[in-house]
């Protein structure tokens, strides 16, 4: 955490860079006494998206699509896909999320309610929900009442998974509440998901409240859960026009995360689970989250934990161009998602013939997205068949993980629910990881109880 504390504002340093034409002449552009909210907002929102939602080149959050089975990397084993992890690992994703993201999102807040400007600090909270949404969703108990405090406290204790849930909770009501008294300056091209659309933005957060109700349906009364995540989801996400995402232009500098992670050098490829599951399904999706094989144009997956020579990359699949294309749009929560949650919600309160239409237009959300025509989405829709009691819960997930395509909230939905169904690849170092270790860097500077944590332990909510 003292790697927190000293470190210089990485996006303040970025900012002042290049702030040239928005400073007067006559001070240095490259020493700002002070970076406007307006300056803040648009790299914030680039980090968050980079590093977390996609995660960066070396992040553990770029790894989790390979214990999800979706992405293969093609070097020997033991590696990432066979749960070869140490907590070295874990210093980029930690770093990302306190230094890069949740500092500055700080200042951001900060300064915003100073000026009076409440849209710009609600996003702010939104985001710092969000944010602090995945880093406890990963490492359980995490540091946040005590941190970014300097040098009040240089090694501030954990707080309880339980008690980061309510603050994320607080966060999105007050972020909520400051859009709604709408005072001081709105953003506009400065925000790169919503371009200053205010009602777009309370209808994310009313999404999130529900996405973080319905984690907790293990650890809470379900019913209860699925309550106050529909209450939420009546005044969330109603569109596809609603969906939180990042457009890339697609120049060079300017392309989309998984592009630069996946294209054109092709050392992570798909992997056979993900490939083998659209083709079992007749998934008419297939051609837009993967591209064939270059060799023969055929959809095929590498397998995890393979052992032998490494394969020619040309032979297998590669991500397809609705999320792998330079210009390909990244999403961090969706209007199909909202429609999953309420699926799910209504499946625990009224049964499965209740949540059978909303599951439905799930599906028909994600596949109007990918441009599938109607024709071949309703044959889709009534080749998956009829929801049951006993398969309800696996094809909501099923689905949702589809329209989630390579977001991390799959991992954990699948930890809170069993589905998709995974199992540990041939020469697994262990079970499927349950969590993210502690980093190194915070175990050798800030020391604490919860350091111990293994792989496969659980998350407080992960009963």
């Amino acid at each position: 955490m003292k790697k927190i504390i000293y470190s210089l504002l990485i996006l303040t340093t970025i900012i002042g860079a290049g702030c040239k034409k928005f400073i007067d002449v006559n001070k240095n552009p490259n020493e700002p006494t002070e970076v406007t909210e307006k300056l803040l907002l648009l790299p914030i929102e680039h980090a968050i998206t980079h590093n977390i939602a996609a995660g960066g080149p070396g992040s553990a959050f770029a790894h989790l699509n390979q214990v999800m089975q979706n992405i293969a990397l093609n070097q020997p084993i033991p590696n990432f896909g066979t749960y070869n992890y140490t907590p070295t690992n874990f210093d980029e994703a930690w770093l990302n999320v306190y230094v890069v993201c949740l500092q500055n999102l700080q200042v951001l807040k900060a300064q915003a309610e100073k000026n009076g400007n409440l849209n710009y600090a609600g996003i702010s909270k939104i985001l710092t929900a969000y944010t602090l949404g995945i880093a406890t969703d990963m490492w359980g108990d995490i540091p946040y009442s005590q941190a970014f405090k300097g040098s009040e406290n240089f090694l501030p204790a954990y707080d309880k998974q339980e008690d980061i849930y309510k603050e994320m909770q607080s966060l999105l009501d007050n972020g909520i509440a400051d859009i709604n008294k709408n005072t001081g300056i709105k953003p506009g091209t400065d925000d790169m998901y919503y371009a200053g659309d205010m009602a777009k933005w309370k209808r994310a957060a009313f999404t999130l409240k529900a996405r973080y109700h319905m984690h907790l349906t293990k650890v809470y009364p379900a019913a209860q859960q699925a309550d106050l995540a529909l209450a939420a989801l009546d005044s969330g996400m109603t569109a596809n026009a609603d969906d939180m995402r990042l457009l890339y232009p697609g120049a060079a500098n300017s392309e989309n995360r998984y592009n630069l992670l996946m294209r054109p050098v092709e050392t992570l490829i798909m992997a056979s689970t993900i490939v083998d599951t659209l083709l079992a399904r007749n998934d008419p999706r297939i051609g837009q989250l993967i591209a064939p094989a270059k060799s023969d144009n055929v959809y095929r997956g590498r397998q995890i934990g393979y052992v032998g020579p490494l394969p020619n990359l040309n032979t297998f699949s590669v991500i397809g161009p609705a999320y792998g294309n330079a210009n390909s749009p990244l999403y961090l929560l969706t209007y199909s998602e909202a429609l999953f949650l309420r699926a799910e919600a209504t499946l625990i309160k009224s049964g499965a013939a209740a949540a059978q239409p909303i599951y439905q237009n799930g599906i028909r959300s994600h596949m109007t997205k990918l441009g599938v025509s109607a024709t071949a989405t309703n044959d889709y829709i009534n080749a998956r068949g009829t929801l049951t009691a006993a398969n309800a819960l696996q094809r909501i997930m099923e689905e949702k993980s589809i329209s989630n395509f390579l977001s991390v909230e799959n991992y954990t939905d699948w930890r809170r629910t069993g589905y998709p169904l995974l199992t540990p690849p041939p020469n697994a170092l262990s079970e499927v990881p349950r969590r993210f270790l502690y980093p190194q860097t915070e175990i050798n500077t800030n020391p604490q109880p919860q350091h111990s944590a293994k792989l496969t332990d659980r998350v407080w909510w992960d009963k």
